[in-house]
């Protein structure tokens, strides 16, 4: 039975939460109604920025002519039948920990509307490289999952880092837009590579005990003294509407350990790779182990493309240089060390059939080698890597033709993929949400990816 918000359950929220039954309690009581069995208890979502080539990584075709082929080669993996690139030879290992689902595709072109669809699940109005961070755009995955369901005591619900993307102007989709800011995510743009990493919004002042924090005027106090934290904390910035979540997460003692990155073994750091982004998939593991719903860690600020070492995965950006450079010595290396150690380490806690990891850029790239930029964006057909959370492993969903040009057998939107994730975690993806207008929307417009669900 499909589960739907009325107006009446919203207006409802304000007597109700004078009785201790809040926003997210009515939404989560609404959500159980439905009948969906959570699966997953938490998201890890790996966005790779730029737009990895589908046909460099995880869906290659080495029997076609040179200018489709490419540099590299395809290797057996774990799983008989499944093939990755032979840069990729710990993946290989760990396939059968995860799914491939290599019938994605849309029709954005551009990176800033592209990478709107991929964080939120829903199509951009226009596929313009201008398109601007706007109040009226959908929001990002986190802050949906935030609204639709009660945090544990003292934990955000959302975090993000380290990075706020862009493409020259700031990319949408990455906080909660019309919903409010109280369901923005907790924004940490630290490096957790770097040895001074720390939060300084998890910090008090050394005259300020706890429980003079209880009182609202306090915090409110608090909150204008320290525009630094105003500055790092998208959770800060909405405490005026939920000042309650920010005084649980600034006394928490689970939070503050979470990202305590210093308590983790050199030997677990060193396996994931002394890299930001390595560190930020092991701080992911961190934070899903004590509660954390969703984690958007973010490969790049940049899309990249201008040299090896820095920047995401938009490869046809190096001009007249050869795109493999940076596949070989930068991009792959990196994915190869820390994806798999991240999987394992879930897996051997226990923690993956309760964590849906999701690896996907924007869009994959071009069968066709251009010969002074290397791939350019290509929408039409790209790959998504998923993992735990109830889905399958050592499996592929959909397939790409003959040239990996445009899907050949069940193609997948990125509004599907949204409406999985929602319902690996028990939300009914028919849930609806109220834009700046009060119209009800839809939290996604695609369907479950059914047989993707183990």
């Amino acid at each position: 039975m499909r589960s739907r918000l009325t107006r009446r359950h919203l207006l409802t929220v304000g007597t109700s939460a004078l009785a201790g039954l809040s926003l997210p309690n009515l939404l989560r009581a609404n959500q159980q109604s439905s009948g969906i069995r959570a699966r997953a208890k938490s998201v890890i979502f790996l966005h790779q920025f730029g737009g990895p080539s589908h046909l460099d990584t995880f869906d290659m075709k080495s029997d076609e002519p040179d200018g489709i082929r490419g540099e590299l080669n395809p290797i057996a993996t774990k799983v008989p039948g499944i093939q990755v690139c032979n840069l990729l030879p710990r993946m290989a290992a760990v396939s059968d920990k995860f799914a491939l689902v290599r019938s994605m595709h849309h029709g954005m072109k551009n990176h800033n509307s592209a990478t709107f669809y991929s964080l939120t699940g829903h199509s951009p109005p226009v596929d313009d490289i201008r398109l601007r961070d706007t109040q009226e755009l959908f929001p990002a995955y986190g802050s949906v999952v935030d609204k639709l369901t009660a945090a544990r005591a003292g934990l955000p619900a959302f975090v993000s880092y380290p990075h706020v993307l862009r493409d020259g102007s700031v990319t949408p989709g990455q906080h909660a837009s019309f919903i409010g800011k109280a369901h923005d995510p907790l924004l940490v743009l630290k490096d957790p590579n770097s040895a001074e990493f720390r939060l300084p919004e998890l910090s008090l002042p050394a005259n300020l005990s706890l429980e003079r924090l209880e009182n609202r005027r306090e915090v409110l106090r608090l909150i204008d003294r320290q525009s630094e934290l105003l500055e790092f904390s998208a959770t800060a910035r909405g405490i005026h509407e939920n000042y309650e979540k920010a005084i649980s997460m600034l006394a928490s003692p689970r939070v503050k350990t979470a990202f305590d990155l210093s308590a983790e073994p050199d030997e677990m750091r060193d396996m994931y790779g002394r890299t930001t982004y390595g560190q930020g998939c092991l701080l992911a593991r961190r934070l899903v182990e004590v509660g954390v719903k969703f984690v958007n860690v973010y490969f790049a600020e940049s899309i990249g493309g201008q040299e090896v070492g820095r920047g995401g995965w938009d490869t046809h950006g190096f001009n007249s240089k050869p795109m493999y450079p940076v596949l070989k010595n930068w991009l792959i290396p990196i994915t190869n060390q820390t994806v798999p150690t991240l999987l394992e380490d879930l897996d051997s806690r226990g923690l993956l059939e309760s964590t849906l990891v999701v690896w996907m850029g924007e869009f994959g790239r071009s069968p066709r080698i251009n010969s002074t930029a290397g791939r350019d964006h290509w929408p039409h057909c790209y790959t998504a890597l998923v993992a735990g959370g109830g889905t399958k492993r050592g499996f592929v969903y959909g397939s790409s033709d003959k040239i990996g040009a445009y899907p050949a057998n069940n193609p997948v939107r990125p509004d599907d993929l949204a409406a999985t994730m929602f319902y690996l975690l028990g939300i009914d993806p028919h849930n609806e949400v109220y834009d700046t207008l009060n119209r009800p929307l839809p939290i996604a417009t695609g369907n479950p990816i059914t047989e993707l669900i183990a």
